[in-house]
């Protein structure tokens, strides 16, 4: 599956030799051309990644480390995985590059377990680099040594946010884990780690070799650059599209053949569900930020069906460890369950998205906090044609 609609940045003759420009420079240098991009993580949360970037630099350690998360688990979200089929090499020249601007000499790729069938091609591209100079000692005659190893999840959900994944990485439970402190200062096996997603560290080598004019002169002011978007759903044309941040929701899914639509959830099940009369609304973090994915419904479409099939997901991906989580994604879910029975009332509906509201506060990690975003955007603009339907 290609990146469609004439990819902006992830062009093979944009992505040159980011790696050999960046080992020419200092790590400060690096540090600095990354945070003054704006950069920021392409998972979801759009923490900037050259503000991690320099506190994991910063930090006192003999050990430091590079992960990684490649535990692509959100519903309709598959960009990832074209870049660790297609860009496999881009991924690990911006693990490399990120290792050497923080100092670290080793890189973990925290892969999905549902994507054990990339592993083989993955260690041969490993292999590759090691053979032609570009991983493992004295890196492209620069001094710096540097190697990556892939480890499997287990199909657990909640090791998407990266204090529960380090803790897989451990080999303990994936569960959250309580912060402060954070992964840039203790992170894998107590030492500073810097966790990125695939498509921010594929992102690196491409920024570094064409500069940061280049990089900041797509986008808006406080979303610079592009987001690949994987688009699902009632269109003609599924895949991974590449847009500048700003471009509307409407353009995304005109490019991808949607007609008739009801609406769009951004952001997968743990996003936000778009009615056809918001469509004008952007992608960027000042409007309506997304991990990647875009899943049109058109008007065949049942959302409390829809909404049901999230929230199961969600009760059953909980981890448990927090209260807001664990009891509340089971209570939204009895409350779709009410609603189909004809048995809940406009009340207590709005007592269901007042739990989902201090469930978005209370919550110990992202799954929690995010969960309920489909409930109360789905009863918010759908709650009048489905308690009519019920």
């Amino acid at each position: 599956m290609p990146i469609l609609n004439k990819a902006i940045v992830f062009k093979q003759e944009n992505c040159g030799d980011g790696l050999q420009k960046a080992l020419n420079m200092k790590p400060i240098d690096i540090l600095f051309a990354v945070r003054e991009s704006g950069l920021k993580g392409r998972g979801g949360a759009g923490f900037p990644a050259g503000s991690k970037w320099m506190l994991a630099s910063a930090a006192q350690s003999d050990k430091k480390y590079v992960i990684c998360n490649a535990d692509e688990g959100e519903p309709g979200t598959f960009k990832d995985r074209l870049l660790l089929t297609e860009f496999t090499e881009q991924v690990f020249n911006g693990m490399t590059i990120c290792g050497y601007a923080i100092g670290a000499h080793h890189g973990f790729v925290y892969l999905r377990g549902e994507y054990s069938y990339m592993i083989d091609e993955m260690q041969a591209t490993l292999q590759q680099l090691h053979n032609s100079g570009r991983l493992g000692k004295n890196i492209l005659g620069s001094g710096f040594d540097f190697d990556i190893e892939i480890r499997l999840g287990s199909g657990a959900y909640v090791c998407g946010e990266e204090s529960a994944l380090i803790e897989s990485l451990e080999g303990n439970r994936g569960e959250p884990r309580n912060r402060p402190p954070y992964p840039a200062n203790t992170g894998y096996m107590g030492f500073p780690t810097v966790v990125n997603n695939v498509e921010t560290l594929a992102t690196v080598p491409i920024l570094i070799n064409k500069g940061v004019d280049w990089f900041t002169s797509i986008g808006t002011e406080k979303s610079r650059g592009t987001k690949l978007i994987s688009v699902s759903g009632d269109v003609d044309r599924p895949g991974v599209y590449e847009i500048p941040y700003g471009t509307t929701i409407m353009e995304i899914i005109e490019m991808a053949g949607a007609r008739d639509v009801k609406a769009v959830q951004v952001g997968g099940a743990s996003g936000i569900c778009i009615p056809e009369a918001e469509l004008h609304r952007n992608i960027s973090f000042e409007d309506v930020p997304t991990g990647g994915s875009i899943i049109v419904f058109n008007n065949s479409r049942d959302m409390l069906k829809i909404l049901e099939n999230f929230m199961e997901f969600f009760t059953e991906e909980s981890c448990g460890q927090c209260t807001p989580c664990r009891i509340g994604n089971k209570k939204l879910l009895d409350g779709v369950f009410m609603i189909e029975r004809g048995e809940c009332s406009v009340q207590y509906l709005r007592e269901l998205i007042s739990l989902g509201e201090t469930m978005q506060v209370a919550s110990k990690c992202g799954l929690g906090q995010s969960s309920p975003n489909s409930f109360i955007t789905i009863m918010k603009h759908f709650g009048d044609e489905i308690l009519s339907k019920y």
